[in-house]
């Protein structure tokens, strides 16, 4: 081989090389290259807290979200996962009364907090008003966001009766009051690809009259 093949192969080689670093970190990750690793003894973490009035302890990889937590070691699979990046509500759970999107939280932040599921608010014989109202008013279709949109919509009447001012209060001196516009605005982060917008307002506007 002379000079010049040698430098083509190498010229070649050269190419090939770069253009496979270049794609390869785009390149689609399988079911199976997306399971959570078991987290080895030295990197684990345990955490304890109440569930649904259930005290429960796990161990857990330290980057384990609440979200995971609920859904893949407590199988409490009513919470769900939406877009996994705090953007749909789907996955909305209620910490000591308060709603977060459990897919931003990690589990190991909630030590000693009180957590409560879809599964925590009602049974199928013992429904929470919110859960009986939003079947009363037809607020779901599919039924997937519908976890997140009641237990949001559940923290929202706390909310307003608690006096915390949402972006469209206008009037920071009088009563809250649970308007369509106070309730419209604090669940928008709550999404419903079906469009069910109207009826769950309709279930949240019923729930807050039976509350005064």
């Amino acid at each position: 081989m002379d000079e010049t093949e040698r430098l083509s192969v190498t010229r070649r080689d050269l190419l090939i090389t770069g253009a496979v670093s270049a794609v390869a970190p785009i390149l689609p990750v399988g079911p199976a290259d997306a399971q959570e690793t078991p987290p080895s003894a030295g990197n684990s973490m345990q955490v304890a807290f109440t569930v649904n009035r259930s005290g429960r302890k796990l161990e857990l990889d330290p980057r384990t979200t609440l979200l995971d937590a609920l859904r893949e070691h407590l199988h409490l699979t009513g919470t769900k996962k939406g877009c996994d990046h705090g953007q749909c509500g789907a996955c909305t759970v209620l910490v000591d009364g308060v709603r977060i999107n459990s897919c931003l939280s990690l589990a190991v932040m909630h030590e000693g907090d009180t957590i409560t599921t879809i599964e925590g608010l009602g049974a199928p014989d013992d429904l929470h008003p919110m859960q009986a109202a939003f079947i009363k008013h037809d607020g779901y279709q599919c039924g997937y966001c519908t976890p997140g949109q009641i237990c949001s919509a559940v923290a929202v009447l706390d909310e307003i009766k608690a006096g915390i001012p949402s972006h469209v209060t206008d009037d920071l001196t009088t009563t809250l009051e649970a308007s369509n516009i106070e309730m419209r605005e604090r669940m928008s982060g709550n999404i419903c690809r079906c469009g069910a917008y109207s009826n769950i307002a309709e279930a949240m506007a019923d729930v807050a009259r039976s509350q005064t």
